[in-house]
């Protein structure tokens, strides 16, 4: 395995958790930690960003150039994610199963329509 790889798996891992730590805690009301479930997931997005920026500089590639296609990638990730998780938490925490896992299937499909949408056709 590669140093940079594993480095990536690592800080991968740590933002992965702290995310979804903040995640859990901003949405289960029990727990009456909202605001420290933001700045948990917060920290878990900053940790994901730096991850990104180490492994490209030990893999030596170049910054991401900002396009149309780029910006539209990154917007469609994030209104799939989104909709995978509000259907997750429809099903689980709020208990509305049939509506939940329709709307988790529309946001499985729209993280799947990434793959072509980023790699193309042949």
């Amino acid at each position: 395995m590669k140093k940079s790889h594993f480095v990536a798996m690592i800080l991968g891992t740590i933002g992965g958790i702290l995310f979804a730590l903040g995640a859990c805690m901003t949405m289960i009301p029990e727990w009456n930690a909202f605001q420290q479930g933001i700045i948990m997931g917060v920290a878990g997005l900053v940790v994901l960003l730096v991850m990104a920026l180490v492994w490209r500089k030990m893999e030596n590639k170049q910054p991401v150039k900002l396009s149309g296609k780029t910006i539209a990638a990154v917007l469609m990730g994030i209104a799939g994610a989104l909709l995978l998780g509000v259907g997750m938490c429809m099903t689980m925490v709020w208990s509305n199963m049939i509506v939940g896992i329709v709307i988790d299937i529309i946001g499985i499909v729209v993280l799947l329509c990434l793959i072509p949408f980023t790699k193309g056709l042949k």
